[in-house]
């Protein structure tokens, strides 16, 4: 198992970033984040903090990337000499996004290459928080049985159902107290801290890029399939070993990376799909991962580009994704809003970071609303994808000072 475990994909290197000589450079970011307007976002390749709004990213009939890049051709053409946009898109394609081109940025190397990041931090103390279901875990059990048994008939492949928790304390909660915390749990995954909308902030740390770009090279590194992780070490292995043994999971698996194969073969010259995933661990689950890189035919294609081509995936959606999508309102009782959407940056260039929207929450005065899924296909239980989306509810919970 040993040669088939890595860490969350670091995209592609950036020689604009020097070594981190000084410690706490990325940490420093992590440390002077505030909600508002602030946006911060951690990838294993990179740290950077946005402040303020210059511009934001009109909501129009126009594709999202092109709009994306019309804005930021225009500041640009302004004189300012490094534009970028940063933020999130939701799940529905036709929702409003909510990214802005940010006053300034600051950036540094990565989170898990400062030293400093490995210094505790308080844990999340109990401050009351009242917790209801939404569906009920009842409801959401029959939601997988009934999806199962429409597959087994044939009508469809795969769908991805979530379930939210929803907190409210009795004072608004400490969000960057929160992000340090999301942050030194997975320091080499992707932390985020972004508005959403008004008086509502996007939090989490994802372990699922979608796609970057860098020059003419791109990277997409698709996760289905996962298990929990134990605290105890043996049994630790023999569920990861579990994991790149299951026919179920490794079916998932299969199903996404086909689609990104597909979704990104007519923009590359070159594309390189390894035959069998690895394993990709945080502090909760393991994953089943698959590293996808390639060379773009064309060059000016932006990471946004590639990215809506993407999304959704299977690994958020299903298959065909309009029945998928049709499943997912029916049996979902709630707006996903930013969950299972994406989150990141991308500059003048074209050159970007686009991450999963998952492992989140989004936070409103004194309530968080907490999302997981988990991905159901034919061979799936109710209990356990029931107990699938409960562990990943719990990278969130251990911030927060919850219990489930």
């Amino acid at each position: 198992m040993s040669a088939s475990l890595c860490e969350p994909t670091a995209p592609l290197p950036d020689p604009a970033l020097p070594p981190l000589l000084t410690p706490g450079a990325a940490t420093a970011l992590l440390d002077a984040y505030r909600p508002g307007e602030d946006r911060f976002l951690a990838t294993p390749g990179r740290t950077l903090l946005a402040r303020g709004t210059a511009a934001t990213v009109p909501h129009d009939s126009r594709p999202v990337a092109r709009r994306v890049r019309e804005l930021l051709g225009a500041r640009r053409r302004a004189g300012e000499p490094a534009p970028v946009v940063v933020g999130s898109l939701p799940f529905a394609p036709d929702a409003p996004p909510a990214l802005a081109v940010p006053h300034s940025v600051r950036w540094a190397p990565p989170l898990h290459q400062d030293p400093l990041i490995a210094l505790p931090v308080p844990s999340g103390e109990d401050t009351g928080w009242r917790m209801r279901e939404v569906p009920s875990a009842e409801r959401y059990g029959a939601a997988v049985a009934a999806a199962v048994a429409r597959m087994r008939a044939g009508e469809f492949d795969k769908v991805v159902l979530a379930r939210t928790l929803e907190l409210t304390a009795p004072h608004e909660p400490d969000l960057p107290a929160m992000l340090r915390r999301l942050a030194r749990r997975d320091p080499a995954g992707y932390t985020f801290a972004v508005p959403s909308g008004p008086d509502r902030t996007l939090i989490g740390a994802s372990p699922e890029l979608l796609v970057a770009r860098r020059g003419g090279r791109l990277t997409a590194n698709p996760l289905a399939g996962s298990a929990p992780r134990s605290a105890d070490l043996a049994e630790d292995v023999r569920r990861a070993a579990a994991l790149l043994e299951s026919p179920k999971d490794l079916h998932e698996h299969a199903v996404v990376v086909d689609a990104v194969r597909e979704a990104l073969a007519p923009y590359c010259a070159r594309l390189e799909v390894p035959e069998r995933p690895t394993l990709v661990r945080t502090a909760a689950l393991w994953h089943l991962s698959t590293t996808v890189t390639g060379e773009l035919a064309e060059p000016g294609v932006s990471a946004l580009e590639l990215a809506a081509a993407l999304h959704p995936t299977p690994a958020v959606c299903g298959t065909p994704t309009g029945l998928a999508r049709s499943v997912i309102a029916a049996s979902e009782p709630f707006d996903r809003g930013p969950y299972t959407g994406m989150v990141g940056w991308q500059d003048a260039d074209g050159d970007g970071e686009w991450v999963v929207t998952i492992r989140c929450a989004e936070a409103a005065g004194r309530t968080l609303r907490l999302f997981a899924g988990a991905g159901v296909v034919a061979a799936s239980t109710p209990q356990a994808e029931t107990a699938e989306t409960a562990a990943k509810f719990r990278t969130f919970l251990s911030a927060v000072g919850a219990a489930l």
